[in-house]
């Protein structure tokens, strides 16, 4: 059963976390003046500013920030201040139960994919894909301005695809997951993969040249993910090469399907950065180029 988390509203508490990559309080600063400007409060977590080398902090100081977060009365939502690597870390050993006791909204993208693909998956809760406090610069403020809007919104909304290219004509209806391919990919055949059949799935990523987006989206295939979707939607391939390239391999490996393809959603590493609720329903229109979701992400 889906649970959407209640809405976020000026004067709440904003939980900011790290579950993956370390992060400097210079880089969030300006985020976190924004979030304040906008009237939020803000609580940051115990181990936030902790390095690892490569983690913010060990596993179990990672992890007992996130279920704090979850347990916190207080806390209505719950931001990541980056991706990087990290997340897939946590994920055998998060308390599901409490976070399903305490639904609340969790944001981030990248790295993050792993923890709102486990959350929905174990739970039923609704996460969104949208910025982390990192994101730097005016794109930043906007992607993360939009992820508030979304986060106070109880009514139908849709996002428009005018910017991409219709890649196999259709219309479908079906529940939206998605996030970062290369994540996507990891979490294929385990227990954290949301269910697939009849989804919308869109991707994105980072350098990663063509050759491995060739072969991560065989190994959805291989896999029998493809076979099952209603459709799938490209957002941005900041470095990977011509997006004409890209094209032409979601085209391929999806051949067999007959599924509706476009790319256009302004969602990933490249600038814009939409706020997307994961685990509700949707209708993608490749006609007139637009994602309509019938229902709010929150209540």
């Amino acid at each position: 059963m889906t649970i959407k988390p209640p809405c976020l509203e000026p004067g709440d508490r904003i939980g900011i976390i790290a579950p993956a990559g370390p992060v400097d309080r210079d880089e969030i600063r300006p985020a976190i003046e924004f979030l304040h400007q906008k009237g939020y409060k803000i609580l940051s977590s115990r181990n936030l500013y902790r390095k690892k080398g490569y983690l913010a902090g060990s596993d179990d100081a990672r992890l007992d920030d996130l279920m704090s977060m979850f347990a916190n009365k207080s806390v209505k939502a719950i931001f990541c201040a980056r991706g990087g690597y990290g997340s897939s870390r946590l994920l055998d050993r998060i308390d599901y139960d409490l976070i399903k006791k305490n639904p609340k909204i969790i944001a981030g993208y990248s790295d993050i994919t792993a923890l709102l693909f486990a959350i929905f998956r174990n739970t039923g809760l609704v996460t969104f894909h949208g910025p982390v406090l990192r994101d730097p610069g005016p794109w930043g403020r906007k992607n993360l301005n939009s992820l508030l809007k979304l986060l106070a919104l109880k009514a139908p909304f849709e996002i428009n695809l005018f910017g991409g290219d219709v890649i196999r004509e259709g219309q479908v209806r079906g529940i939206i997951i998605g996030g970062n391919l290369s994540l996507i990919c990891s979490l294929a055949g385990t227990p954290f993969m949301p269910r697939t059949r009849r989804a919308i799935l869109f991707i994105e990523d980072k350098c990663e040249p063509l050759y491995r987006i060739d072969r991560m989206m065989n190994h959805l295939r291989l896999s029998g993910i493809l076979e099952g979707l209603s459709g799938i939607i490209a957002g941005s391939f900041t470095g990977c090469g011509d997006m004409r390239d890209i094209k032409r391999i979601l085209r391929d490996v999806s051949s067999g399907t007959g599924i509706p393809v476009v790319s256009g959603l302004p969602a990933g590493h490249d600038g814009k950065n939409m706020a997307i609720p994961i685990g509700i329903h949707a209708d993608l229109d490749t006609k007139g180029m637009r994602l309509s979701f019938s229902e709010a992400g929150v209540t």
